[in-house]
């Protein structure tokens, strides 16, 4: 699983020119799969993104996590996290997931996530969607997560 993980004031996420999802602030989580991923990922990427320490706290350190601030999270499924484009500049995506195992993991993963921390708003895109976010990128402070 590989994970870019953005510290966003909000993000809204459209299918069809539609307001599907949207949070304040919190944490923006593109999500991959690659093909040896399994459901025993996701307690340790959900305590992970839930914990990770990258909002400000009085003193404007980064030491506060989603949950301390009581903030929100949308996670949007994206196999081209999966790219490679170490030859030529078309990228290949053989490591990602095949979609229909893929979309599986993932409606797995957004439930486990939201079962496990139903205090916090959690929301998800729609896998395969052509989806459009926007979204306030703060700081900028992106992280990727893999395991």
């Amino acid at each position: 699983m590989k994970a870019v993980v953005q510290r966003v004031d909000w993000a809204k996420l459209e299918i069809d020119q539609k307001e599907y999802c949207s949070i304040n602030l919190g944490l923006l989580v593109l999500l991959g799969f690659t093909h040896t991923d399994r459901e025993e990922l996701f307690e340790w990427f959900c305590n992970k993104l839930i914990n990770l320490r990258i909002f400000n706290d009085e003193q404007g350190k980064m030491n506060l996590s989603v949950k301390d601030i009581n903030g929100e999270i949308m996670v949007v499924s994206n196999f081209t996290l999966y790219g490679d484009v170490t030859r030529g500049f078309r990228p290949s995506y053989s490591d990602a997931m095949k979609p229909d195992v893929a979309e599986i993991l993932y409606n797995k993963f957004v439930k486990f996530f939201q079962e496990k921390y139903p205090n916090t708003k959690i929301v998800s895109g729609k896998f395969g969607a052509m989806m459009n976010i926007q979204f306030v990128n703060n700081g900028p402070v992106t992280i990727i997560i893999e395991k």
